[in-house]
């Protein structure tokens, strides 16, 4: 005859940790996948203006940045209060834009290349000849198609 056990009381079956792996990588890919990496630190305050007429970007890996505008609280004791040039995760002179767009340009595939897209992200108060200056800079190495950021809105309210 078989003999029959009584079930102890408060006994909880264990927990399957079969299932544990499986949920842990797919947790795993979906972060990888869906994380991206940030290009560059903001050093330069920028409160960019308002405009009717926007338009966004598709294609982010085809955008160069270029930051102008005053050194954060951080930096105006070492460079001032100025406007300042940011190329990536440096301050610039006017002169080594142009430089820079080169070398950005070389790291790219070369079926992007040419349809590289500069864009300016400037603080509403930074002064107009500087742009101007990047913008002869941005001549002098062919790379003429410009992109002004802005965030969408009233324009008026940039008089303010």
């Amino acid at each position: 005859m078989a003999k029959f056990n009584k079930k102890k009381d408060g006994d909880l079956p264990a927990v399957s940790t079969a299932s544990l792996p499986d949920i842990v990588f797919m947790l795993l890919f979906f972060f990888m996948t869906v994380t991206t990496m940030k290009d560059s630190t903001l050093m330069v305050d920028n409160t960019l203006p308002n405009a009717t007429e926007v338009k966004k970007l598709e294609k982010k890996d085809r955008v160069i940045y270029i930051y102008v505008g005053t050194p954060t609280s951080q930096y105006q004791k070492t460079f001032g209060t100025q406007p300042k040039i940011q190329l990536n995760d440096k301050f610039a002179d006017v002169g080594d834009v142009g430089d820079f767009i080169l070398q950005e340009r070389a790291k790219k595939s070369q079926e992007l290349q040419n349809v590289l897209t500069i864009a300016l992200k400037v603080d509403k108060e930074a002064n107009m000849g500087l742009i101007s200056d990047i913008k002869q800079e941005l001549r002098k190495v062919n790379a003429l198609k410009v992109n002004y950021t802005t965030y969408e809105g009233d324009a008026f309210r940039n008089l303010q």
